[in-house]
């Protein structure tokens, strides 16, 4: 094990931050949605605003905006001149205008801050005991569709900024052998199938997924006018012995199985095998913790594992490949294609 070389003085300043992370985190949420981070970025050029100017613009009392601001220079968010004057630094301008970080404050704040107060409980017992924060259901997936427009279009968009832009890149081989039936597990708001139809004339979806979040699919996509070609299919793939028809020429999961222990994936997969010909392929998208670039990725990926120990189901996480090939083997499929796609994602494709 590598040892890092801090200074004691060093290492609890670190302590400390992490001692008050609450506190800076929820003074960064306050300091965006009261416009501060946007009006100082605005007036960059004049050398930034003191209090008493940013007081009177924004009508928020002089108290309020000094100890907001004290602490985010604390923590190299806002940097002070002379004459008192706030301006952001590069964290401060990433916090406010990058878009990565954008969804996942917002998810943090509006779907997992209040719950993972909960975490010690939910790695005792294995449930997500956080969850009852947002409403009474066994997991997330079974109340998305009851979720507070706020709390829902928070998680909706940091699932779909994961996502949605390697669809592009995986209709390439989505389509390669120009498949007539997709079978899309997990539909979610039906964004695959839309691209998927509006890729090829001719091919047909079944999506497959819990009632509220089909019911959403569906409706998505019948108001686009693809009503026609898209099947859906209600189904728990925690209730005993799931089933899904044989007939898929893909079976399409995307960020899917990362929400399910790995018995429970293990399970998935050998119904998806009892339904598949030797010319079906499945294929699973997945971020995979052993295959980041970059540290942060990696850091969101374990802090997302968390979101699943205590708001999403309890026993699921973001994992190594090393796991899913693993677990793909039990349930009796063969990897014949493992390539990246986009700058975060896997692509394993999959036969009997």
């Amino acid at each position: 094990m590598t040892k890092k070389t801090i200074r004691a003085i060093d290492a609890l300043q670190e302590a400390q931050k992490i001692a008050f992370a609450p506190f800076i985190f929820q003074t960064t949420v306050s300091l965006r949605k009261l416009g501060v981070f946007d009006l100082i970025f605005d007036k960059r050029l004049n050398g930034g605003l003191t209090i008493p100017q940013i007081s009177k613009a924004l009508t928020v009392s002089e108290y309020g905006l000094g100890v907001l601001l004290e602490i985010a220079e604390s923590y190299d968010i806002v940097t002070k001149n002379s004459e008192g004057q706030f301006e952001l630094t590069k964290t401060g301008y990433f916090l406010n205008y990058n878009k990565t970080v954008e969804v996942n404050i917002n998810f943090t704040n509006d779907v997992c801050y209040q719950g993972l107060f909960h975490l010690n409980d939910a790695i005792k017992t294995g449930k997500p005991e956080g969850l009852k924060e947002l409403g009474e259901w066994d997991t997330i997936y079974d109340g998305l569709s009851q979720l507070t427009p706020e709390v829902q279009k928070s998680w909706f968009e940091f699932d779909h900024h994961y996502s949605d832009g390697i669809f592009e890149e995986a209709l390439e081989h989505v389509f390669k052998n120009q498949p007539k039936t997709i079978f899309d597990i997990g539909g979610n708001t039906g964004k695959f199938a839309l691209q998927c139809f509006n890729y090829d004339e001719q091919v047909e979806i079944s999506i497959f997924d819990l009632p509220g979040q089909l019911k959403k699919a569906l409706s998505n996509i019948k108001e686009k006018g693809f009503g026609k070609r898209v099947t859906g299919h209600e189904i728990n793939w925690l209730h005993d012995h799931p089933q899904i028809p044989k007939g898929a020429d893909v079976i399409w999961m995307s960020q899917f199985l990362d929400c399910f222990s790995e018995d429970e994936i293990v399970k998935i997969l050998k119904t998806c095998v009892a339904s598949m010909d030797s010319e079906t392929k499945l294929i699973i998208i997945e971020t995979f913790t052993d295959r980041q670039k970059f540290d942060n990725a990696k850091f969101v990926l374990e802090a997302t594992s968390l979101y699943f120990t205590v708001m999403a189901n309890g026993n699921s996480k973001m994992y190594r490949s090393s796991v899913f090939e693993k677990l793909i083997h039990k349930a009796g499929l063969n990897i014949i294609k493992d390539h990246a796609i986009g700058d975060f994602h896997t692509m394993l494709v999959c036969k009997k």
